[in-house]
């Protein structure tokens, strides 16, 4: 017989078995009380819900799996997908995986709406005369920057229930939380003092605990205050980057008139979007922390100094924000116009650089590397001379701010310390403990000494605050600066995507972007241009340069034109006005609707290949989703390559999804031929081909043009290669007349042609009739250079003619033989 065990549970296990008696045997009451029918339902009920849930599983399972394989096709081929309401929806890499991104356009509606926070601000902001980028007004701590900075958060908050405005709510309350910890932190940190000098040793190992738990604490919210700021500053990022996208590549073609025709941000835009877009949201996510907490901080702490230390001391801090402020922000230097500068002269220095490697094949040829060097080396000395003075603006506005933040505003912080001990009067709470009677000994010293503390901690994180408030002066200065980069470039934006050039006070100069009077009508089924001017246009406001008075021509479908000239005369500027990369600024253009399929198509002088696969080149500016939808496969670009003459490159190159720098891969005729293979894919009803195939040997160049003819395409040629004329209907010749500004369009076949064309074959003819006498002349000067003139030898040839007038004309400086005799070889040649 097994001996019973005389071991007992602790109480808490004791406690838990109970417990669960207690609670079992009421379940297992309740379930003799229920009917059969009730325990049925409830066992259908549980397997049901067991059976739904593993089926919902499973098929979530399903779909996260589908959608993982969606997404590394998606990845592989560089494609997207389509939402029903107008979104896209992307995947991008993400460690092993892929992340899904859904991409919501902004609506038309949003920029009208913001039209008027950047084209026209209120007048007491002070941006110049209305009119913006004002280059009178300069960036600072102003009303201009007010309305900038307010204008720039509505596109990063758009509304109180958006994920930015969940991010500075959650970001608050962290930053309140540290606040409360830190008079938490003050207050625990004067009683471990007491319990120190006091000798209490029990009391001081608790407080020891209490501030290693609060300080755990403290580091995860500090932790979560800094991700919260990343966080805000992403967020931010996002917002003004997907607008400004949507506002810069768009079917207005804002991304090319906004460097071409505005010239309102230089030629930097992309210094504008990265570099200064960046650091703009970085600084406005650090204001709501280097501001706002500082500014509560000081709310809380100098009422709790105020209890503590009395109405005296809160109107010697009072002041003494006031004094340092005002001394601070009458010595501090401009950083705003400061960082505006350096941000351009950054921006013109990389701009230095990527010129350098758009053009590094030419300046190699060239052997420039010597000059571009040379502008490089200046460019960047201005930027450092110009930082270099900044660092030492800094550094004496440093030595002061330090000198006012760290000493002086310590020694006076030990100053109002001591108004309870000397002033007991004047000293709130600490002055009315010093008045206490105290019947312990020691006492009054301790609690003196924990009062001390106490304030002392205060007083350094009120410092903190305060001088985290002052150095903020400079940040927001350096914020203002950023501002107004960016605030520039929205409304650049707005003006160019409005079309918003007018001047106030002054008439309009002729050919400038505020003279534009023509009309461009889309859904013309032809090209046709009414008295239409051919204007290359300057920089706004600047008026643009005439190359041609008035041109009116008309395309129909089938009649294939083709545009001739000398260089400069305006053949590659009747393209960009088509295709609306150029005001029309009198007269009427008509063109189809729409660029690609069943429209009109550009083929400009240099090829283009974007970055993506093989796939992505032959069907640009499609997507791999596009063509899809076009319901066309890879048999399809296989045909069109094959009629550019580009059927191995699939194969070559390693398949149609394959990734190149396609720029360095293809050579020359390769990359015309790529744009004839797009043309073939798109099969538009019109097609502009701006010398195209230059680099393609003639015929081949034949064989792509009757190519796309069978496809049905009207042809509209750039080129001054006269063999083209035989694939085309009419000819425009351009740069007739003394002043080269008039022009002509004949008819490509017509009797004034075809006599032309016999004098130049009775020309050939009267010159093939030559060819025998040309030939006899040939042999005989093939034998006078057979023979050889020696003077003084045995020969009986007579000199040539020109030996016999010389006579014995020979001076010292004739070279001679050994044996005396000089050795003359002569022969003519004449046809």
């Amino acid at each position: 017989m097994a001996v019973q065990s005389t071991l007992r549970g602790t109480a808490a296990e004791e406690a838990i078995a109970a417990f669960l008696e207690k609670y079992g045997n009421l379940i297992r009451t309740k379930l003799r009380n229920t009917t059969k029918t009730t325990r049925l339902l409830a066992t259908l009920a549980l397997a049901t819900s067991i059976i739904l849930a593993g089926e919902g599983s499973r098929r979530w399972w399903k779909r996260r799996h589908a959608e993982k394989e969606q997404g590394r096709k998606l990845v592989r081929t560089n494609s997207w997908l389509h939402n029903k309401d107008g979104s896209r929806t992307i995947y991008v890499p993400y460690k092993d995986s892929t992340s899904k991104v859904v991409i919501h356009s902004t609506k038309p509606l949003t920029f009208e709406a913001h039209r008027r926070l950047f084209l026209n601000p209120p007048r007491v902001s002070g941006l110049g005369d209305g009119h913006v980028p004002s280059a009178q007004t300069k960036p600072g701590l102003n009303l201009a920057f007010l309305h900038q900075f307010l204008s720039l958060m509505s596109i990063m908050i758009p509304r109180w229930t958006s994920k930015e405005a969940g991010l500075l709510v959650s970001h608050g309350a962290f930053l309140m939380l540290r606040t409360y910890l830190s008079l938490v932190v003050a207050r625990l940190d004067g009683e471990i003092v007491r319990d120190l000098v006091a000798g209490n040793g029990r009391l001081f190992l608790i407080g020891l605990v209490k501030w290693c738990g609060l300080g755990g604490f403290a580091s995860y919210t500090n932790a979560m205050i800094k991700f919260l700021e990343s966080k805000v500053s992403i967020a931010f990022r996002t917002r003004l980057t997907r607008y400004i996208h949507d506002l810069y590549l768009n079917d207005n073609l804002n991304y090319y008139k906004l460097s071409n025709l505005d010239g309102g941000v230089g030629q930097g835009a992309d210094q504008f979007i990265t570099q200064d877009l960046t650091l703009f949201c970085a600084a406005a996510a650090n204001l709501y922390s280097s501001l706002g907490k500082p500014f509560v901080d000081i709310c809380v702490f100098n009422y709790q100094l105020y209890r503590s230390l009395g109405p005296l001391a809160l109107t010697g801090l009072l002041s003494n924000y006031f004094l340092t402020a005002s001394i601070l922000r009458r010595l501090s230097p401009p950083f705003g116009k400061l960082k505006a500068v350096e941000g351009r002269k950054e921006g013109d220095f990389r701009s230095l650089h990527a010129r350098l490697i758009a053009n590094a094949e030419e300046v190699a040829f060239y052997g420039g590397a010597e000059m571009e060097k040379t502008f490089l080396n200046k460019e960047f000395k201005s930027l450092k001379n110009w930082m270099e003075g900044i660092y030492m603006l800094k550094i004496r506005y440093n030595i002061l701010e330090d000198f006012i933040l760290k000493y002086s505003w310590s020694a006076y912080g030990y100053l109002l310390s001591s108004l309870p001990v000397f002033l007991p009067a004047w000293g709130g709470l600490g002055g009315a403990s010093e008045q206490t009677d105290y019947t312990e000994k020691g006492g009054r010293e301790r609690t003196r000494m924990k009062d001390f503390i106490t304030n002392k901690r205060l007083m350094l994180s009120l410092a903190d605050a305060g001088g985290r408030m002052m150095y903020s002066i400079k940040d927001l200065s350096e914020l203002a600066g950023y501002t107004s980069r960016v605030y520039t470039l929205i409304s650049t934006l707005h003006r160019v995507h409005a079309n918003a050039y007018y001047v106030r006070g002054r008439e309009n100069e002729l050919y400038s972007l505020s003279d534009v009077q023509g009309t461009t009508q889309k859904g013309f089924d032809g090209v046709r241009l009414e008295n239409v001017p051919i204007v290359a246009p300057g920089l706004w406001p600047q008026g643009g340069e005439e190359l041609i008075e008035s041109l009116s021509m008309i395309v129909r479908r089938g009649d294939h034109l083709l545009i001739s000239g000398p260089n400069g005369v305006g053949k590659s500027a009747i393209a960009r006005v088509i295709a609306g990369l150029w005001p029309v600024y009198r007269g009427l253009v008509s063109r189809p609707k729409q660029n690609g399929e069943d429209g009109i198509m550009f083929l400009p002088q240099r090829p283009y290949l974007s970055i993506g696969t093989l796939r992505d080149q032959v069907i640009y500016p499609d997507g791999e989703a596009d063509m899809r939808e076009k319901r066309k496969t890879e048999y399809d670009l296989k045909r069109a390559l094959d009629a550019a003459r580009l059927g191995y490159l699939p194969d070559r190159e390693g398949g149609w999804d394959t990734r190149k720098e396609w720029k360095d891969v293809l050579s020359g005729g390769e990359k015309q031929r790529v744009g004839i293979a797009r043309l073939l894919y798109h099969e538009p009803q019109y097609a502009f081909i701006d010398e195209g195939t230059s680099a393609v040997s003639s015929d081949v160049e034949g064989l792509l043009y009757e190519t796309c003819k069978e496809k049905g395409i009207t042809l509209i040629t750039i080129s001054t290669r006269a063999s083209l004329k035989k694939y085309h209907t009419y000819n425009l010749v351009l740069g007739m007349g003394e002043r080269g500004d008039e022009w002509e369009l004949q008819r490509i076949g017509t009797e004034r042609e075809k006599l032309q064309v016999e004098r130049e074959l009775q020309e050939l003819r009267e010159r093939l009739a030559q060819v025998e006498k040309w030939k006899s002349r040939h042999e005989e000067i093939e034998k006078e250079l057979a023979k050889v003139w020696v003077e003084g030898g045995d020969d009986d040839l007579a000199p040539p003619p020109y030996i016999a007038k010389e006579g014995d004309e020979k001076t010292e400086e004739e070279p001679e033989t050994e044996d005396g005799t000089l050795v003359e070889v002569s022969a003519t040649l004449s046809l």
